[in-house]
């Protein structure tokens, strides 16, 4: 089966197309400046990187401009638009309506509207995404593969906020935590890779990128994770501020004269590594100004492996014990001082990491351990794989039919 993974944001889409008969990457590519103008940039694995400025009004031309590319003698890898069995679309909020992915219908789409409000960055530009592919294509199946689905399985005492009960049930107010396609990819994998009984596991996945987030996963099933009713929650991140003290918000609302909606956008866009660093969010910007002896820049990486570890920590103790520690995402792949940095003192809980192997993986391709061969606890990087659990999941919802339960009631 040929499957088309759709990673719609706001003016662009990401897209993948996989055989899923082998799981391998035919073609990939990005539509950039939709609803400006337009471009779209295509690669054919194995060939040339293809550029085209295309009119993309609408994400409805964008998903065009797309199979146009698929299909294109030159630079194309299909012969014909029939050869597409299915779209995967990656969803980011799925609210407490989706726990598993599912093929899309009217019901689907109307329940997705509703978690407009708890992710409008991501939610609106997932359904012009999916609006465009129905148009494009409106006889081949599509499936929704959410971010907060792995993380349905944490306890309402890790999922509750001590919020009032009444407003916690009106604004489907919880925890939901995000990166969820990404955690579960490297906790499956971890089992695989390190050896580990699947029923009887203890892992701490951390996802670090501009966003962050750091699951605990026991037994394959996640009981708590890092970010919470919006990604904001957790470590520093990129440009996210990360937890802080909820009265900071009303105080500098207060003292620069700051309204509610662009309070959230300075705390999203204007925090965190960029916004106390004032060197930029990439950890590659940061990491130049460390070297040449910014103590700002020292600060951040140790406020943020210091974050790291206090998940680590307290996520054991949730488990009741540490088999293993996953790094994956930008920084978790190709930042071995974060890496280095968050597994000092832990030895306690039975880490016996190798720093010096650490160091001679800059930049992680394919899965490696970091840690002794002596060490309790296994520490590994896993290159993360979102699209592939994406392609997977919507062969298989296709595959067996896999319709929408609404089981949630306002």
């Amino acid at each position: 089966m040929k499957v088309l993974v759709v990673n719609a944001g706001s003016s662009s889409i990401k897209y993948q197309l996989y055989n899923m008969d082998d799981s391998s990457v035919l073609a990939k590519g990005l539509c950039e400046r939709i609803g400006v103008d337009g471009k779209i940039k295509h690669t054919v694995i194995g060939q040339d990187k293809w550029e085209c400025n295309i009119p993309m009004p609408t994400h409805k031309e964008a998903i065009s401009a797309v199979i146009d590319a698929l299909v294109d003698k030159e630079h194309g890898c299909l012969e014909s638009i029939t050869e597409i069995e299915a779209i995967g679309h990656r969803i980011v909020q799925g609210g407490p309506y989706f726990s598993a992915s599912v093929l899309v219908d009217d019901t689907v789409i109307e329940d997705l509207e509703k978690c407009i409000d708890l992710a409008p960055v991501h939610t609106q530009p997932h359904l012009y995404g999916i609006g465009g592919c129905r148009a494009a294509l409106p006889d081949v199946p599509q499936v929704l593969v959410f971010d907060t689905a792995f993380h349905q399985t944490m306890p309402e005492e890790a999922y509750t906020y001590a919020l009032p009960y009444e407003l916690c049930q009106k604004y489907k107010i919880r925890r939901y935590g995000f990166h969820g396609t990404s955690h579960r990819y490297v906790s499956g994998r971890a089992l695989d890779y390190l050896g580990l009984d699947p029923n009887n596991s203890k892992i701490v996945t951390c996802h670090l990128g501009n966003g962050s987030s750091i699951s605990a996963v026991k037994n394959g099933k996640v009981i708590d994770t890092s970010m919470g009713f919006t990604p904001l929650e957790g470590v520093i991140m990129g440009t996210r501020c990360g937890s802080i003290d909820p009265a900071i918000v009303p105080f500098i609302m207060e003292k620069e004269g700051i309204e509610p909606k662009d309070m959230q956008d300075w705390m999203n866009k204007k925090c965190g590594i960029a916004g106390y660093s004032e060197i930029g969010s990439d950890m590659r910007d940061i990491e130049a100004a460390l070297n040449e002896g910014n103590e700002r820049a020292e600060l951040i990486y140790k406020m943020l492996s210091y974050g790291i570890k206090k998940y680590i920590g307290s996520y054991a103790a949730a488990m009741g014990g540490l088999d293993a520690i996953v790094f994956t995402a930008g920084i978790g792949e190709n930042t071995p001082i974060i890496r280095e940095m968050s597994m000092e003192g832990l030895e306690f809980l039975g880490v016996e990491f190798d720093a010096e192997k650490n160091a001679a993986y800059p930049h992680v391709s394919e899965e490696v351990l970091l840690s002794k061969d002596s060490s309790r606890v296994k520490v590994a990087v896993i290159p993360t794989n979102e699209e592939l659990v994406i392609a997977g999941d919507t062969m298989e919802v296709v595959k067996n039919n896999v319709k929408y339960e609404r089981k949630y009631f306002d």
